[in-house]
Formats: structure tokens, C-alpha cells, sequence
């Protein structure tokens, strides 16, 4: 094995001045910067999301001995923000089981920060300033885009996501062969954003989609209408997705049945049992202000920036030498 660093040189003073960047940007907009546990009681339920567990061998006084690395810092800021503490960010490590290679590793870092009294496309406005400002770190910028899920589709493909039936989203793949074994819609739609959208997006632009398919809320409040859409949005660098941000879902009983119906999918495909964040639902039924959250992609960023398209090349060590 090999002991050198993987990351070129100027990754890590790139990464050292995007740091110190995000603390002023946000220093400066009053935003308050906190520290979150990494080890947690409970996992993400997410299906496509795989936590990382470990086994704790001192007393627990009852407690279960099982601990989850998290995949986010998302539902302890929820927590501080439902204490009342304000504004508030956190730059640290996440890690994800099974994500290793080229564009993945399972130890990165994760910019998240909560605005109150904001929604997603307030929050969408912020997020783009700040990649803006890492942009200018390299003498580069991007020209923002922002447009919605269902325009996107319609402008590249021409049909309605929202809308369509799966043999349309299936055909719009064209010659490309997918097995469609336990596919569901959702999966279609994202197949479309990999293979037929994202190698569109100009390494110039900063493309900002908001309002999806009220099936692909996550944690995002679901706006009413013909059809309802999630009032979340992603950002794109080129090809790279940067963001995810959400005008944040308050409801402790809707999160719970969300929750729930993630742990019924889990096991219909027969994935490891993750116990419900009991403290998050605690918190949401306390009452979690209005407010919008995003996270980013850090490693993803510098990704972007320095033009590289291994994200070993921004780790100063990455998991193959860790």
C-alpha cells in the first residue's frame, strides 16, 4: 500500500481557503457555526442511503449498544433549532456504507446550515452566492440558471415527470438498456437526471432545479396543488450535483408516517433494520420553527473546481489509503 497522499497539492490549500471562506460568509451573515455528535442511537431510514454501525463496549446504563455513524448532521441541528438556538451551520464529516470510487468515498464532508423563516428558493438564492464565492477562489465563476423539475424535463425531453407514465419515462431513456426489475417511478425519473440530463449541464452554469415530485419529498414540506410538488430544490455544477436543500417539513406525525414507510421499503428489499430518530420526532412534535436547510457537498465542490473528475484527487488520503 501505497503511504503518499492521494489529493493534489493545491486541493489542500483549496480546501483550507473554502473552509475558512464558509466561516466568514457565514460570520458575517450572523449565522451561528455548531458541533453536532457524528455517533448517533439512530440511523437514516433512507433506502438508498446505507448507515455505518458500530457496537459500543463500555455501560450504556440500558441504552442500545448499537450506534450509527451519521449520514448528516441534518436531525441534531433540527434538534438545536427546535431548542430555539437560531441560524445555524455545521462543516464536518459524514460517512455512507458502500459508496466507494471515482465520484464516491464513504468518509466526506458535508456543508449543512438552516435558515429561520426562509423557504427553499430564499435558501436557493444563499447557496448559490456561496458557490459563487468558492468559484472566485479559482478565478472562475458560473452563470446561475434556475429553473423547476418539471420545466427541465419538458425543455430536454418532452414530457411532464410529474405526470407521465412509467413506459413514457422508460422510452425517453432510448437505446439505453435498463433492467426494469423492481424499478419503481421515482427510479425511472432519476435514471432520466443521470443518463439524459446531467451530461447537458454546461461546466459554466450553476443549474438550480426546485419544486419535484411530491414522491421524492425526503424531508421537504409538500406544496398542494395539480400535482402537489416538494418544495426542495438541488444544485448542479456542470454535470456535479452540489446541493440539496428543502423548505423543511414541521409536521412530527407526517415525518413519522415517512419515516415508517422508508423502514417498510427497507425491508421489502431486504436491507438492515434502522430504529426511527425517537429525539427527532421529539423535537418536531415540540415544534420546529418555519425554516429552510441545504446541504452541500464539499469534497463535490472542489471536485468542481479544480476540474477533476476523481474525488481522490481533493481527499488528502482517500479510502482505498486510509
Amino acid at each position: 500500500m501505497s503511504w503518499q497522499p492521494t489529493a493534489l497539492p493545491e486541493a489542500l490549500r483549496l480546501r483550507a481557503a473554502f473552509n475558512r471562506l464558509v466561516r466568514e460568509f457565514f460570520h458575517t451573515r450572523g449565522v451561528l457555526e455548531v458541533e453536532t455528535p457524528v455517533l448517533s442511537l439512530a440511523g437514516n431510514t433512507e433506502p438508498n442511503i446505507a448507515s455505518f454501525s458500530l457496537q459500543f463496549s463500555g455501560r450504556t446504563d440500558g441504552a442500545p449498544r448499537t450506534r450509527w455513524l451519521r449520514t448528516s448532521p441534518e436531525f441534531a441541528l433540527k434538534r438545536l433549532l427546535a431548542a430555539g438556538i437560531g441560524d445555524c451551520y455545521e462543516l464536518g464529516r459524514v460517512f455512507r456504507d458502500g459508496e466507494a470510487g471515482g465520484r464516491h468515498n464513504p468518509e466526506f464532508t458535508m456543508l449543512e446550515w438552516y435558515r429561520i423563516g426562509w423557504d427553499h428558493l430564499r435558501l436557493l438564492d444563499e447557496t448559490v452566492a456561496l458557490v459563487r464565492a468558492a468559484l472566485a477562489l479559482v478565478g472562475r465563476d458560473a452563470a446561475p440558471v434556475v429553473t423547476s423539475f418539471r420545466d427541465l424535463y419538458w425543455q430536454h425531453l418532452r414530457l411532464d415527470p410529474l405526470t407521465a407514465d412509467v413506459d413514457t419515462l422508460r422510452s425517453a431513456l432510448g437505446e439505453m438498456h435498463i433492467d426494469p426489475d423492481g424499478l419503481t417511478r421515482d427510479d425511472w425519473l432519476d435514471l432520466l437526471m443521470t443518463h439524459r440530463l446531467q451530461p447537458l449541464f454546461g461546466s459554466d452554469v450553476l443549474l438550480a432545479v426546485h419544486d419535484w415530485p411530491a414522491s421524492q419529498a425526503a424531508l421537504a414540506r409538500i406544496r398542494e396543488g395539480d400535482p402537489p410538488v416538494a418544495e426542495r430544490f438541488e444544485l448542479y455544477l456542470g454535470p456535479l450535483e452540489l446541493a440539496n436543500g428543502y423548505h423543511e417539513l414541521r409536521d412530527a406525525r407526517e415525518q413519522r408516517a415517512r419515516f415508517e414507510r422508508d423502514v417498510q421499503v427497507r425491508a421489502q428489499r431486504g436491507l438492515q433494520a434502522i430504529p426511527l430518530d425517537a429525539a427527532l420526532l421529539a423535537a418536531l412534535e415540540k415544534g420546529l420553527p418555519a425554516c429552510a436547510g441545504v446541504a452541500l457537498g464539499v469534497d463535490r465542490l472542489l471536485m468542481a473546481l479544480l476540474g477533476t473528475p476523481r474525488i481522490a484527487d481533493v481527499l488528502a488520503f482517500d479510502f482505498a489509503r486510509a
